[in-house]
C-alpha cells in the first residue's frame, strides 16, 4: 500500500523506519510539525524529519494540516495514512483522504488512557502493564476502533524515558502487521468499551512540584513518570532541586513531610506522608548537572530536620 506517515518527535521513529526497511508497503511522504526555534537560536529538526531526510523520503510541514496539506495529501494518493505522535489535531477531511483511512499508534491499552501523555500516565499511577493500541483515526480523539493490541510488563524503577523506548518498538511491530492485515481484508476493528475509557491529561507544571504529603510510592511514582522530561522538582532555600530518581525505603517516621531524616556521605533520606520515606538516588541542583546521590553529597550535604517545599 501507499503511505503517508505523520509523526513529530522520536516515538514514531523505529514505526517508520520498520515499515521502510521491513514491510512491503510504499512510505510516499512523510509529514511532520513545522521545526521550532532552539534555546540559542539555532532551527532544531525533530527526529521524524531528520529520519526523512535520512531515507529521502519527500517531506511536508504544514503549519496546519486541516488547512494546508489537504491538496497535497490528495495528490499523493495515499491507500492509508499512519500516525504516530504527529500532534495535530486531523479534520473529517484529512481523515477521508486514504482509501483505507488513517490509523493511529497509541501508546496504551486503550480505553485506558486516552490522550496526550498515555506513558507518563501508566508509570504515575504505578501501573504494572501497559501496552500499544491499533487503532483507525475518527474526529474524536483516540476513540476509534482497534485493530490490534500488544502489551508490555513496567518495572517497578522503570522510567517513562526507559519504557518510551521499549513501547516504541512494540508500536513498531505491530504497525507493520496492521498495514498487512488491512491490505489482506483480514483486519478486524473492535469497538471501545465507553464505559472504561479514562484519560491521559498533558503534564502540567503544576504537576512537576513534589508533594511530599504524599506517599514515599506515589512521589517515587511521579519521580519515574517524569524522567527524563519535563522532571519532578522540591524546592529548598528558595532554589529548586530537581529530582531524577528516587528509592522507596522501609524507614518510619512521624515528621513533617520534606524532613530530611538523613543526610550521610552516601545517601539522603525524606520524609514522606503516611509515615514513608524516599531515598533520593540522583538529583540536580541549580546551576549544575545532573549527579548520582554520592557525588552530590561530596559537594552539599543537608542538615537533618531540613524540610524540602517550603
Amino acid at each position: 500500500m501507499r503511505v503517508i506517515f505523520l509523526g513529530t518527535p522520536d516515538f514514531g521513529v523505529p514505526a517508520l523506519e520498520n515499515i521502510l526497511l521491513n514491510s512491503r508497503h510504499e512510505v510516499v511522504a512523510v509529514v511532520c510539525q513545522p521545526d521550532k526555534m532552539g534555546s540559542r537560536g539555532k532551527v532544531n529538526f525533530c527526529a521524524i524529519k531528520q529520519c526523512a531526510l535520512k531515507h529521502n523520503i519527500p517531506l511536508y510541514q504544514f503549519e496546519r494540516i486541516s488547512r494546508d496539506g489537504l491538496e497535497v495529501l490528495s495528490e499523493l494518493k495515499p491507500d492509508i495514512m499512519v500516525t504516530a505522535a504527529y500532534g495535530q489535531i486531523l479534520s473529517q477531511k484529512v481523515i477521508d483522504i486514504p482509501t483505507h483511512g488513517i490509523i493511529n499508534i497509541h501508546g496504551s491499552l486503550l480505553p485506558q488512557y486516552r490522550g496526550a501523555a498515555p506513558i507518563q500516565y501508566a508509570v504515575l499511577k504505578g501501573d504494572k502493564t501497559t501496552g500499544i493500541t491499533i487503532l483507525n483515526t475518527v474526529l474524536k480523539v483516540d476513540a476509534g476502533e482497534m485493530i490490534l493490541q500488544g502489551s508490555l510488563e513496567i518495572g517497578d524503577d522503570e522510567t517513562s524515558g526507559e519504557l518510551f523506548e521499549r513501547m516504541a518498538q512494540l508500536g513498531a511491530d505491530l504497525i507493520v502487521k496492521a498495514l498487512d492485515l488491512i491490505e489482506e481484508g483480514k483486519a478486524v476493528y473492535t469497538p471501545q468499551d465507553e464505559d472504561k475509557v479514562t484519560f491521559s491529561q498533558k503534564i502540567t507544571a503544576e504537576m512537576e512540584k513534589i508533594d511530599w504529603t504524599k506517599s514515599a510510592t506515589e512521589i517515587h511514582n511521579l519521580v519515574r513518570a517524569l524522567n527524563p522530561s519535563p522532571v519532578a522538582w522540591t524546592s529548598v532555600g528558595g532554589k529548586r532541586l530537581k529530582i531524577f530518581a528516587t528509592k522507596v525505603v522501609d524507614v518510619k517516621h512521624d515528621k513533617q513531610p520534606g524532613t530530611v531524616l538523613c543526610c550521610g556521605k552516601k545517601n539522603l533520606t525524606v520524609a514522606c506522608g503516611d509515615g514513608t520515606a524516599l531515598e533520593i538516588l540522583r538529583l540536580q541542583a541549580e546551576n549544575s548537572r545532573c549527579m548520582d546521590i554520592v557525588s552530590f553529597l561530596c559537594g552539599k550535604r543537608f542538615c537533618e530536620g531540613t524540610v524540602f517545599g517550603e
